[in-house]
């Protein structure tokens, strides 16, 4: 920032001579008026305080008030300078007048005279700045360039959307068969009344470094994790026989905390291994304090994730199925029963994941054609990543009201690929994040109108709201790109706007804000541990080893009351069972 101010001013060196031949400005350099305007568009309007201190001191932005910023300058940072995207739209429409305010006031921080011939020179700097932006360069540009503009074009994608799901009620059923059940065993930990703990269910497949996993080594078969809280220690695990394995992508639990379900080996029978997701699997019924096995269930499909709906039914969705099983269903875990769900056919494309609002669900969209079709999305983006692509058909998002399985919208987004949802607590907005182009984007869940895209780190895929809802913390993962992502990236959920970019673990995907409120936690499927951040200073204030190098995905928190009964308050999808921070009303 200092060496762009630094270049920044011979730019200005030059307007100023340009301007010095001009006739006197028409600006009015009223002094008074220049300051009070000036400290508005510093505090207020463009938010510069934010970044640069409210005296100019620095903070996040380089400190102000040590240099004299003519406003050639500040125009300057506002056309090239990547982290000041998106000030130029709050400013819109910006005014000589007001880029003279704004100078003005900043020589101010700086304790620099304004004297009337100053005020002149600064208000011709402001003429320049203005005029510089008249300007515009005309870039070569090939028909083949103008063919993938036109493609790319997000505005070219809402004008000729087609509806892609079939109209009516998609509804179907799939009946659960119980291929086994287990005697019942001794718990492992007792919970406490008042105290809260937090599950993590893992899988085998440690994070490959060019075939180092071997030596690294990783969990010989899938587990469920239990720690406390409090001081974040691990109380209990249990590990399943080898031959009960599965490919673990999710932690979820019934709403009352009594069990917890986990992806099982194949329903004939045998392990699944890690390069399995393409077949369905078993889903495995697990007692939440002895850890083990319940009940073996035939669902028709492999979970991939799953998360509680209108604390009551658990809303999963599905890696792969039987022919006649579901992408997308409602679960019943006090009947063990499917009580409605959809095949992605019906939706006109390949699901990926699907989250809720506790009102709608919202699903994942990938468009057919690029390979075997429950990879057919991910195969696009690992292409897209290699530059084998530039452009892809459009990904979207379907909502659908589970009371009548219809689809309600469509809602296509920018970028490629995404792999997850985050919506508002009043479900006014959702965040999508796009791993293919790297592509966080904020659009209003009623209209779809998009309110914001930015750049994230490498293959983003979970993300999570503060509990004020000022921050959107993303989990760059490096989805599709390599799964070397190792960053957390920050951004103003107003705004867009990146606060910060943390570094964290390999392949951190699910990042998850605690029901307190305070802590964000991200589960790195590449090295085993769990991170946790202070939500409100960002600093890393704890790390939490899986045992074995288990890979963790999700975590479950269960609060017990006075009375020892459980449930369960925050899952992967959302804040259950009364507790929500951003309402007002978080786990004490």
């Amino acid at each position: 920032m200092r060496n762009a101010l630094l270049v920044a001013s011979s730019f200005a060196i030059v307007a100023a001579s340009a301007a010095s031949a001009m006739e006197t400005s028409d600006i009015n350099l009223d002094l008074d008026a220049a300051l009070e305007r000036g400290q508005e568009l510093y505090d207020e309007v463009g938010i510069c305080s934010a970044c640069h201190g409210m005296e100019g001191e620095g903070g996040i932005g380089p400190a102000l008030n040590i240099d004299a910023a003519m406003p050639t300058d500040v125009m300057y940072q506002l056309q090239t300078n990547p982290q000041m995207v998106g000030i130029d739209d709050m400013l819109d429409p910006i005014t000589e007048q007001d880029m003279f305010a704004m100078s003005v006031y900043i020589r101010k921080l700086a304790n620099l005279d304004n004297d009337a011939e100053t005020l002149e020179q600064i208000a011709q700097s402001a003429e320049a700045a203005l005029r510089s932006t008249e300007t515009q360069t005309t870039f070569f540009m090939s028909e083949r360039d103008k063919k993938v503009e036109e493609i790319q074009s997000f505005q070219n994608v809402v004008e000729t959307w087609e509806r892609r799901a079939k109209e009516g009620s998609l509804k179907r059923h799939y009946d659960v068969q119980v291929l086994a059940t287990f005697d019942e065993a001794e718990p492992l930990f007792t919970p406490e009344p008042g105290k809260t703990y937090w599950y993590q269910q893992t899988g085998i497949t440690p994070f490959s470094l060019g075939g180092a996993e071997e030596a690294l080594g990783g969990a010989e078969s899938s587990q469920i994790v239990v720690g406390d809280q409090d001081t974040k220690e691990i109380i209990a695990t249990y590990m399943l026989p080898r031959d009960m394995r599965g490919e673990v992508h999710t932690t979820v639990a019934t709403p009352d905390g009594r069990y917890t379900f986990m992806t099982g080996n194949r329903p004939e029978g045998g392990a699944s291994d890690s390069i399995s997701i393409q077949t369905p699997a078993t889903l495995l019924k697990m007692d939440a304090l002895s850890l083990q096995p319940v009940a073996n269930l035939d669902i028709g499909g492999r979970i991939h994730h799953g998360q509680l709906f209108q604390d009551k039914y658990i809303l999963i969705d599905t890696f792969a199925r039987d022919e006649d099983g579901l992408d997308v269903f409602l679960f019943d875990p006090e009947t063990d029963e499917i009580v409605g769900g959809i095949q992605a056919e019906d939706l006109g494309g390949k699901s990926y994941t699907s989250f809720t609002d506790n009102e709608y669900i919202y699903v994942l969209m990938q468009p057919l054609g690029y390979g075997v079709s429950a990879l057919s999305g991910a195969r696009a983006a690992m292409m897209f990543h290699k530059g084998d692509m530039v452009t892809m058909r459009p990904f979207w998002v379907s909502k659908i009201d589970p009371e009548t399985w219809e689809v309600v919208a469509e809602y296509p987004y920018p970028g490629y690929r995404a792999n997850w949802i985050t919506i508002d607590s009043a479900s006014e907005y959702m965040y999508i994040m796009a791993g293919a182009g790297s592509i966080v984007t904020k659009m209003n869940v009623k209209t779809g109108e998009h309110i914001w895209s930015e750049a994230s780190g490498i293959g983003p895929y979970g993300a999570a709201l503060t509990a004020d809802e000022s921050e959107l913390w993303v989990a760059d993962k490096g989805e599709t790109a390599g799964m070397f992502g190792r960053t957390v990236t920050v951004f103003n959920a107003e705004t867009g706007r990146h606060q910060e970019t943390l570094f964290s673990g390999y392949k951190v995907d699910h990042i998850l804000l605690s029901p307190d409120g305070k802590e964000m936690w991200g589960t790195s499927n590449g090295e085993g541990k769990v991170y946790v951040w202070d939500a409100e200073t960002r600093e890393q204030i704890h790390i939490i080893d899986m045992p074995g190098r288990g890979d963790p995905h999700g975590t479950v928190w269960v609060h017990y009351d006075e009375n020892g009964e459980g449930r369960v308050v925050r899952d992967q999808g959302n804040f259950h069972n009364g507790i929500h921070p951003a309402k007002g009303n978080p786990l004490k």
